[in-house]
């Protein structure tokens, strides 16, 4: 499937532009290394700038594996309309980092997770974060402009972020997100296409033009009555629609089917309610609800592929970090191998 961009949009990339490798041992350093190499060179870089992606991401799969257990990394190309940003996650279920700020100092080593060449990462690359706590494991990304991007810029930071990742065995996740900024609104579509591969996929896409097509600015019952419409010819699947208004103090929602919506706070969090069933199938009422969004809250979108029975009362500051570093986070803590998994995730700490 090729790459779907809409005007402002930031959508899941397409098979032909995520990558997951399990590093578990040394010579998988080998395989991320060849693998981002083809990614990057698809984005055009060469010379210096390919080979800092290069030392970046063979640096956090040597340490992966040296440091960690159960390491993965995800390699992908994130595209919008304007750009295509090349990007790595690595996490894992190691010992974790006991002191982050003196983990990135120079000439820094630890037998925590991810310790060896933590500096270095982040000094290759245009952006990134990195969340650890003892006992629980390390979360990284890293970011790299592609060629011709202005000198000294830096790496698009938006106030969302998502992952999707294929059950086992398939090339095509059956699910797919977009999320777009516009006027101080972020504007989110979570779809879980009904079943697995490409058949699941397709309609989760679909479900992503309609939200595309859809005229901003509009309610998220709106924009999913569009999705509902688009997916008729499909299998169709489940759905959620979030309008996320920091600046209102709210947040609006709805949903069809079994995607979890929740506004998470450090002390709790609030599930938002989408009626039952599945878009595309049979005609039902959609319903919109308000909810309060207290200050520095954060939003996530999850399927079905995530069990809901994780919390942030345990990852302390998680909810105020960038959400990549959030969707990571809860894709390796809850994230079931069983099905397809995604999660989507949207900061409201004030960088809008």
């Amino acid at each position: 499937m090729a790459a779907l961009t809409g005007a402002g949009w930031t959508t899941s990339p397409s098979p032909a532009d995520a990558l997951r490798v399990r590093v578990e041992e040394e010579s998988a350093a080998a395989g991320v290394r060849r693998r981002v190499t083809a990614l990057a060179e698809r984005l055009g870089f060469a010379g210096g700038r390919l080979e800092r992606v290069r030392l970046a991401a063979t640096e956090a799969a040597t340490n992966l594996a040296r440091h960690a257990r159960r390491g993965e990394m995800l390699l992908r190309i994130v595209r919008d309309d304007r750009t295509a940003v090349l990007e790595f996650v690595a996490f894992d279920r190691g010992p974790g980092i006991t002191d982050v700020p003196v983990s990135l100092l120079n000439g820094y080593s630890t037998r925590g997770t991810l310790g060896l060449g933590l500096g270095s990462i982040e000094r290759l690359a245009d952006g990134g974060g990195l969340y650890s706590l003892p006992g629980a494991g390390t979360v990284l990304y890293a970011r790299f402009l592609p060629p011709g991007a202005p000198a000294g810029a830096a790496a698009p930071d938006p106030p969302f972020a998502g992952l999707t990742v294929p059950i086992d065995g398939e090339e095509e996740c059956g699910d797919a997100y977009t999320a777009r900024l516009l006027d101080g609104t972020v504007y989110a579509l979570l779809c879980d296409g009904l079943g697995h591969g490409p058949l699941a996929a397709r309609a989760a896409w679909e479900a992503v033009r309609a939200a595309h097509e859809t005229a901003l600015p509009a309610s998220p019952a709106d924009v999913l009555r569009s999705v509902d419409r688009r997916l008729t010819p499909t299998r169709g699947g489940a759905v959620a629609v979030a309008v996320v208004e920091p600046a209102a103090g709210r947040v609006r929602y709805a949903g069809i089917g079994n995607i979890a919506g929740w506004i998470v706070a450090p002390d709790r969090r609030q599930g938002m309610i989408s009626v039952p069933g599945i878009a595309g199938t049979t005609a039902r009422r959609i319903r919109e609800h308000s909810y309060a969004l207290p200050p520095g809250a954060a939003v996530v979108l999850h399927s079905d592929g995530l069990t809901g029975r994780w919390s942030l009362a345990d990852r302390p500051g998680l909810h105020l970090r960038d959400p990549l570093l959030i969707a990571a986070t809860l894709l390796r803590d809850a994230g079931a191998h069983h099905d397809d998994r995604s999660v989507l995730a949207i900061a409201t700490d004030g960088r809008w």
